[in-house]
């Protein structure tokens, strides 16, 4: 890149333009997942559509790798690159809400925490994930689990219309009757089709939801994993669950996490098998905003190195939750944990082929994960992630959820998209044959 083309490009931006050696340099160029540690050739910090379709004209003009960045917390490092151009849209946060038609649009900048702001002061939600730093894009264009997603579906379910700027710099709508097979697989395919500058959503009367955690020594993690699954078998829809290792101020415990999104009297009945069990450490569960629980699994506020290894599991039998328990304390300088998010309800009445995210079975989705604050920890950390995830693998499906697939080989990039592979193959010759968007899940052309 010549000195002249870049200040061109600056000179074009409403945003700015962050290159090697600006004092904004290593702020730009970071990313959630601290042991991602990349250099791009330039970062684009976009103010609206046009930084982002001059950047993407700038990067095809110079031959550069393009990154998407909404939120920068894949796990996969996928929102940046070695050598390239980030297209930034963390910058781009308009927010506008229709309240008589409960519909949101939201720009690709986005976080959940910046969604859920403006929607829930309107007494309205949909879908979301459940880490308020999380960008809205990325999480909705892998699919989307969250606290709602049994009431009301995924948030690629809630998605009802996007704009998708091309490959070849075409800006476009999807939804309506317009490029329908491309909002298809926008629902759940990734970031594969263009630059998504806004989403447009579906949403929910939310307010008050019962929700909290019952949390017990981690030594019981076998017995109340048993019961849990006993319980969650005949969960209503109304209720979404998930278990796992929780942090506490005391060490590690092992807690059980919950939200109730429909009446409150109702929702005491049906929380009521889960919170008999045992004698519990603490007991969180209480009427609460919406927004409460939507802020209640918040990572620390740092970049941390992570690793994690995911699939989706059919049967909680006694012999997974043998192999959960045995990992369930280990001895490794790091933040080791695991949680699984009960898939149920809405999210498995939609049809495999309504969308590009096809894992629509009852069951849950496994997550080993590490974090790590020093570097010299990462290969302890992620060596436990890697072995407990092997332990588990006899017990697992061979479907994965994207938004948690690492670096992991094009197989697992295909068990994730599962039955929707070759339709998105189909449609990404279509929207980006040159797979100028590379940088994610890729499905290749």
């Amino acid at each position: 890149m010549e000195p002249t083309a870049t200040a061109r490009l600056r000179a074009s931006l409403a945003g700015t333009l962050v290159l090697p050696g600006d004092a904004a340099y290593d702020e730009a160029r970071g990313v959630w997942n601290a042991s991602i540690d990349r250099r791009p050739a330039a970062v684009v910090r976009c103010a609206g559509v046009d930084d982002v379709a001059r950047a993407l004209e700038f990067a095809r003009r110079h031959d550069l790798v393009v990154a998407v960045r909404g939120g920068g917390h894949s796990f996969a490092g996928k929102s940046t690159c070695e050598g390239g151009l980030v297209i930034d849209l963390s910058s781009m946060k308009r927010i506008e809400i229709d309240v008589a038609n409960r519909i949101a649009r939201a720009e690709g900048g986005c976080t959940l925490a910046d969604f859920d702001a403006a929607t829930t002061a309107l007494g309205l939600a949909t879908t979301m994930g459940t880490a308020p730093p999380t960008g809205i894009a990325g999480l909705t264009l892998g699919g989307g689990l969250g606290w709602l997603m049994s009431r009301h579906g995924l948030a690629c379910d809630n998605l009802i219309g996007a704009r998708v700027l091309t490959a070849d710099g075409r800006r476009v709508h999807a939804g309506g009757g317009e490029h329908d097979d491309l909002l298809w697989g926008l629902r759940g395919g990734g970031g594969n089709f263009g630059v998504v500058t806004t989403l447009e959503y579906r949403l929910h009367p939310v307010t008050t939801v019962l929700a909290g955690a019952i949390t017990y020594p981690i030594a019981q993690a076998r017995d109340v994993l048993r019961h849990y699954r006993d319980v969650v078998r005949t969960s209503p829809d109304d209720l979404t669950t998930m278990a796992g290792v929780l942090p506490l101020a005391t060490g590690p415990g092992f807690g059980v996490g919950v939200c109730w999104s429909g009446e409150p009297a109702a929702g005491e009945g049906a929380l009521a098998p889960l919170r008999r069990f045992g004698a519990p450490l603490e007991d969180t569960v209480r009427g609460r905003p919406y927004a409460e629980i939507q802020a209640f699994l918040s990572p620390p506020p740092m970049r941390l190195g992570s690793y994690a290894r995911s699939s989706f599991l059919g049967e909680l039998d006694d012999a997974a939750i043998d192999v959960m328990a045995a990992h369930a304390s280990p001895e490794v300088p790091a933040i080791c944990l695991f949680f699984l998010e009960h898939v149920h309800g809405a999210v498995t009445r939609v049809r495999p082929d309504e969308s590009a995210f096809v894992h629509r079975g009852d069951g849950h989705s496994f997550v080993a994960l590490a974090l790590w604050v020093e570097p010299e920890h990462a290969d302890a950390a992620s060596g436990w992630v890697r072995d407990f995830f092997a332990a588990m693998k006899p017990h697992l499906r061979s479907g994965v959820y994207s938004n948690y697939l690492a670096d992991e080989g094009d197989a697992r990039v295909r068990a994730a998209y599962g039955s929707a592979y070759e339709r998105l193959v189909t449609l990404k010759r279509r929207w980006d044959p040159s797979n100028v968007f590379r940088m994610n899940q890729n499905v290749a052309p």
